[in-house]
């Protein structure tokens, strides 16, 4: 490989570390939105029930080590957070201290919208532009939402889940597939809802698996503020009205198990289900699973091989 970049930057989230940073990060993360103070301390709550941190930021890094690796070592891989730290700021004065002159960003959203990728693209530019000229460029990967690789590694982690099911009932138990809800007025002017459903339908084709359906979870906002639906819980009861004995659900807009995985699913909607009598299943996010890892890797080069042949 030549190195028409000289480093690769993680673009992610970030999560507290310890209990004293939840407080902290949630008043960051919103920042000038109209939070009532009664949701922000459930969302604490969510933290402290899952052991008082978020495992995002580690995971980050883990997956940043591995994709080092896959990369055979020739270039550096550096992690930046919107909302924790190592903050963008902090990243970026790293890589300029560095001599780092032209980094290609990797973007750990699966699927796009104005929150998940412009908005990361806009923080990025206003914390080079308070590091003036000594920050480095930064070019962007595409997107990757239908990547045979990201695929590929769904498909493997959902058909471990469904091995544990009795061979009899696997053909006729649900898959839902979750993605974060959004505003319905921001998912309108994104490819969002389109590229969630591609993305479940190439994973639903990969395994064969026929009885699927896609959900939305971990809403936030007002009640009465139209959001992208069905709700997780929605989809979850109206299978228990059907009969179904086991649920399986794939959250396959999410990198990584974090929060809205840990506790959404892993406590909310695994209480809501086993009360319905229904045996409930979570397949793991991919982290830094090798496939996961190498899809990483194989667009990162494809952005690079491109940056060569047109210059």
């Amino acid at each position: 490989m030549t190195l028409s970049y000289d480093a690769v930057l993680l673009i992610a989230f970030g999560g507290p570390t310890r209990r004293e940073e939840i407080r902290p990060f949630l008043a960051r993360v919103t920042k000038g939105l109209p939070i009532p103070p009664e949701r922000l301390e459930e969302v604490a709550h969510h933290y402290e029930a899952v052991g008082g941190s978020s495992p995002l930021n580690e995971i980050t890094f883990r997956q940043a080590k591995a994709l080092k690796n896959v990369l055979n070592d020739q270039l550096p891989v550096y992690v930046g957070m919107r909302n924790a730290s190592p903050f963008f700021s902090e990243t970026l004065k790293q890589m300029a201290d560095d001599g780092i002159k032209r980094a290609l960003a990797f973007i750990l959203s699966s699927h796009r919208s104005e929150a998940s990728w412009e908005r990361y693209q806009k923080n990025i530019a206003d914390a080079r532009a308070e590091l003036g000229g000594a920050a480095p460029e930064i070019g962007y990967c595409e997107g990757w939402h239908d990547h045979p690789l990201f695929i590929e590694c769904w498909a493997e982690i959902i058909g471990s889940v469904f091995a544990a099911i009795a061979p009899k009932r696997r053909n006729s138990t649900p898959l839902i597939f979750t993605a974060h809800s959004l505003p319905t007025a921001m998912a309108a002017s994104s490819p969002y809802v389109a590229e969630v459903q591609t993305t479940a339908r190439l994973i639903a084709q990969s395994i064969g698996h026929e009885r699927w359906t896609l959900a939305y979870q971990s809403r936030s906002g007002r009640p009465s503020d139209p959001w992208l639906e069905p709700d997780i819980a929605k989809s979850i009861r109206d299978f228990a009205g059907l009969g179904v004995e086991d649920i399986v659900v794939a959250p396959m807009g999410f990198v990584c198990d974090h929060v809205e995985v840990l506790y959404d699913l892993d406590i909310e909607t695994k209480k809501l289900a086993t009360g319905l009598g229904m045996n409930f299943l979570r397949a793991s996010c991919p982290n830094d699973h090798p496939t996961f890892i190498g899809m990483m890797a194989s667009v990162i080069e494809e952005r690079i091989k491109k940056a060569e042949d047109r210059g």
